[in-house]
């Protein structure tokens, strides 16, 4: 049986429009709520047209759900035309963390917190071994702790560690480049890829049309008294990874092979979302797609494209940045984007010095982690997705690093909550509680699923108003479909006591 991973529920090219704030009311008191999501899955939430899960389809999990739509839905290159405007940062919300997480509000009772978890630790549909740990993010304090230092595979609540270090050691405001080189000569143009597998089609084309520019300024006058775009041969560079391209679990239709560039994130079926069959030769296909797109512009190209380094010398002639990392950030977690989340763990290496390669990733994570004094005893990080299941993290890492994004004095972390999936309303957790359960809106968490393994991490307002952290892990489960209730209704415990 192929493994079983979870897919994104939201589509990874929607544009990312920054958060907005849901109000609840309990008890007569309004809780205010950080909610991170497009424009589209904002007009789907309004009309109440989040539909039902999709099926297991040859043992993959598509936990994708079809969203309400819009009238004037957008979706750059994948919809016919391009996105008005890129996605945003998102914002530290200061008016908001500081108020849920005030040491001045009553402290959480850890006997009464004990008593509400105690019951729901054991059951059936969570297997044989469970993990889980619940801080007080306002002070650090581990109010229930249950093998809170054991070591489990976290499956994609990993990528709460590969944002954070990401975030901490390139800030929210990093851009992830793609460039188009020229040689001294002027008769070489190189792509060159930055890593980033957000590239699109359009964007490529952009690239093109500048690159097509510049080639202009430096040509002869043509026949009709303009200026020639001339003829170049094309090469591309991928030379900024390194190590092997291929996932351990690959070849799999939940991610690409891992390289310094790709559009569409290798995808073949047209698909923006979701399992999909992906290319062998990612920047291949990226470097064709570039030289068809500079014939269009006007630029004669020799020859078919073959990878080399940029030549010595070369010149930067055009320049496509992605979204700042902190829509990136957002969008790795949400969608749990395993694509995004592997090129955030070598941007991250290549900004510590490693290599861009999985191992270089591992050392730069881990030491970044180390670095905010989070407990990484025990942990390894495989990869930045968690897809590799010889992952491991403990649940009090987990609980430790959303504590730090809760930090007020850490604002460039904040994407790490403000990205995490909304009980009932947004990304994996979408079709996970329904409307009238009592965590709907309360939790925000990111999922994680493989054969076996299932685990969810994230944020909960308890009764006092007191921002939780919660990590909980579990394995040895026979079905997600026992295993995502019985881990729903623990989270849902905390946003009661």
């Amino acid at each position: 049986m192929a493994e079983q991973v979870e897919e994104p529920s939201v589509r990874p090219s929607d544009p990312w429009r920054g958060p907005k704030i849901l109000t609840t009311r309990r008890n007569g008191a309004s809780t205010w709520q950080v909610i991170a999501g497009s424009a589209t899955l904002g007009l789907a939430v309004a009309a109440g047209a989040v539909l039902a899960a999709g099926p297991w389809d040859n043992g993959q999990r598509k936990a994708e759900r079809a969203l309400a739509a819009a009238a004037d839905r957008t979706g750059g290159a994948h919809h016919g035309r391009t996105v008005p405007e890129g996605p945003r940062p998102a914002p530290s919300a200061p008016a908001v963390l500081p108020a849920l997480t005030a040491p001045g509000k009553a402290a959480q009772d850890p006997a009464g917190l004990r008593a509400a978890l105690t019951p729901l630790v054991d059951a059936p549909g969570l297997g044989n071994k469970l993990a889980a740990s619940v801080v007080d993010t306002a002070t650090g304090e581990q109010l229930y702790g249950h093998g809170a230092t054991t070591p489990m595979t976290p499956a994609s609540t990993i990528k709460i560690a590969t944002t954070t270090a990401a975030l901490s050691v390139l800030g929210p405001d990093h851009r992830i480049a793609t460039t188009a080189a020229l040689s001294p000569d002027s008769r070489t143009l190189t792509l060159v890829g930055g890593g980033d597998p957000t590239l699109t089609g359009a964007d490529l084309r952009a690239l093109a049309d500048e690159a097509a520019d510049a080639l202009r300024g430096d040509g002869e006058d043509g026949d009709d008294g303009g200026k020639s775009a001339g003829r170049v041969r094309l090469t591309y560079d991928v030379s900024r990874y390194t190590g092997p391209e291929l996932h351990p679990i690959s070849p799999n239709e939940n991610i690409a092979p891992v390289t310094a560039l790709m559009i569409d994130e290798g995808r073949l079926d047209g698909s923006d979302r979701g399992p999909a069959d992906r290319t062998d030769d990612p920047a291949g296909d990226a470097a064709r797609a570039f030289a068809k797109a500079l014939e269009k512009a006007g630029v004669e190209v020799a020859g078919a494209p073959r990878g080399a380094r940029a030549a010595d010398r070369a010149r930067t002639v055009a320049t496509h940045r992605s979204a700042p990392l902190s829509a990136l950030a957002e969008r790795t977690l949400t969608n749990s984007d395993n694509d995004l989340a592997e090129a955030l763990a070598r941007q991250t290496a290549i900004a510590k010095g490693e290599k861009a390669s999985f191992a270089g990733a591992r050392r730069a994570v881990t030491n970044e982690l180390k670095k905010l004094q989070v407990p990484v005893a025990g942990a390894h990080f495989a990869d930045g997705s968690g897809l590799d299941r010889r992952d491991r993290v403990t649940p009090a890492l987990l609980t430790a690093l959303l504590a730090r994004a809760a930090d007020p004095d850490r604002p460039g972390l904040r994407p790490v909550l403000t990205g995490l999936p909304i009980a009932g309303f947004s990304g994996t957790l979408d079709g996970r509680y329904e409307r009238d359960a009592a965590g709907t809106g309360l939790v925000r968490a990111k999922t994680g699923t493989l054969q076996g393994v299932n685990s969810l991490a994230g944020t909960v307002v308890d009764r006092q108003g007191r921002l939780l952290a919660f990590a909980f892990l579990a394995s040895g489960s026979t079905s997600a479909a026992g295993a995502e209730p019985a881990l729903d209704a623990l989270a849902t415990a905390l946003a009661g006591v």
